[in-house]
């Protein structure tokens, strides 16, 4: 039986493993939040490995506070970087698979095409470049790993956009919205069911791989479906641009990823952000329901 150790389990995409984790019965799988396995403290990390025989790390501990990390460096390069290297150094030595996931924020926005796993990054946020550096730390430390970066990633977990749209439209008559920002909104959900096919899959071709659902829109295209979706008729939703809404940390105006690697990798179809975001707004309301009853 495979063990799989999941890292920063408490957060959306930790969350959602543990649900698409109970189709694989055959898997022992072993969550972990920060004051669990703190992955800055190299010594506690490596005692937590060293009793345990883990064939998989999922790593989903990160710092990802976008904004607050061009303030907060020094706790963003501790968790993004340092833990990273500690994690990658520690998976070495117990001859365990890491598996990373990065984002789209390691590009500066400037493609006119999808990126692909080899166009170079250039960040321009400390986010990105934090990101950027743990991916690089991985690579110089071992050879077994997966590097997964993703975009938009939003559930009915967590704090994400879909449910801040959701929160605030109930609150407000209108809202404003940028829409010179393209990229993919992603459903964590998605991802968990490809990071198990990676752990199922006899293939292991190490590396870097990019994973976002099909299609693309701004941040105006995102929330209005999911308004749409979600039958708000009383909401006015208004376009605005990146500079009307300034932000601490520049994001990408461009960061579609390219998927054909992935698709290839695990042989499978990516469904489209607007079906996703069906079935996550419906997860979403079930549980709203439930915590009402």
């Amino acid at each position: 039986m495979k063990t799989v150790l999941v890292t920063g389990a408490n957060g959306q995409l930790g969350m959602c493993i543990k649900e698409v984790a109970k189709s694989y019965q055959h898997i022992e799988f072993i969550y972990t939040n920060s004051s669990q396995l703190d992955i800055t403290d190299k010594n506690l990390a490596s005692s937590y490995f060293s009793d345990k025989n883990i064939d998989y790390c999922i790593n989903c501990a990160a710092y990802t506070a976008v904004d607050k990390a061009e303030e907060d460096t020094e706790n963003a390069y501790n968790i993004n970087v340092n833990g990273v290297q500690n994690l990658a150094e520690i998976c070495k030595e117990n001859n365990t698979i890491l598996i990373h996931i990065s984002t789209d924020f390691v590009f500066d926005g400037t493609s006119k095409t999808p990126y692909k796993e080899t166009d170079t990054p250039n960040p321009k946020s400390v986010y990105g470049e934090t990101k950027l550096k743990g991916e690089k730390q991985i690579q110089l430390t071992t050879d077994k790993y997966f590097i997964i970066r993703t975009s938009w990633l939003y559930s009915e977990y967590g704090n994400n956009f879909m449910k801040t749209m959701l929160r605030l439209g109930e609150k407000l008559p209108k809202l404003g919205v940028v829409n010179d920002q393209q990229g993919t909104p992603t459903y964590a959900k998605d991802l968990a069911k490809i990071i198990l096919q990676f752990i199922e899959a006899t293939n292991l071709d190490f590396g870097i791989y990019h994973y976002s659902n099909e299609g693309e829109t701004t941040w105006y295209g995102f929330a209005k479906e999911i308004f749409e979706q979600s039958k708000f008729t009383n909401l006015e939703l208004n376009a605005v641009t990146s500079v009307e809404y300034k932000t601490a940390a520049q994001r990408p105006s461009y960061s579609v990823l390219n998927t054909s690697k992935i698709k290839k990798r695990v042989n499978t179809t990516i469904p489209n952000w607007k079906e996703s975001l069906k079935i996550a707004l419906k997860n979403y309301n079930s549980a709203k329901n439930y915590e009402k009853n």
